[in-house]
């Protein structure tokens, strides 16, 4: 189960719709070993496509770095669709690489209007498992 405020959760939100109609992503970091996502790192899509999203390398690594030096780990690691479900690809799969990590997906299609999906999964060994949402009030 993913606990996660609503001020985070907008936030996704809003980088999705503001990167659309390429993919954004990015991170929620938190304590390590607390599984309590806190700190909020919208990343650049590399791929700058609305069908795929790979964070920059360069950037990935500093981000990395800088989680490292605050005790931190990647409890979120989102992205969004454009015009598919927020149901992890094939491709998704295969690049996720954080078996403690909560991955989220925000779906900003079309056929939603002004509301967008909001899904969490955890994917380990390309096992994908959809878990609940808690979204606690800010």
């Amino acid at each position: 189960m993913l606990t996660i405020s609503q001020e985070l959760v907008d936030k996704m939100i809003a980088h999705a719709r503001a990167d659309h109609p390429d993919e954004a992503c990015g991170v929620i970091a938190g304590p390590e070993g607390s599984d309590t996502p806190v700190r909020f790192v919208p990343m650049e899509n590399a791929e700058r496509s609305p069908t795929f999203y790979r964070f920059d390398s360069m950037e990935q690594l500093r981000v990395w770095r800088e989680m490292d030096d605050r005790d931190e780990e990647p409890v979120v690691i989102y992205h969004s669709h454009t015009s598919t479900e927020a149901y992890p690809s094939r491709t998704d799969v295969s690049y996720a690489s954080e078996p403690n990590a909560h991955y989220v997906l925000v779906s900003t299609r079309e056929e939603l209007g002004e509301e967008a999906e909001v899904r969490s999964y955890r994917i380990v060994e390309g096992v994908v498992t959809e878990e609940e949402v808690v979204i606690l009030p800010s």
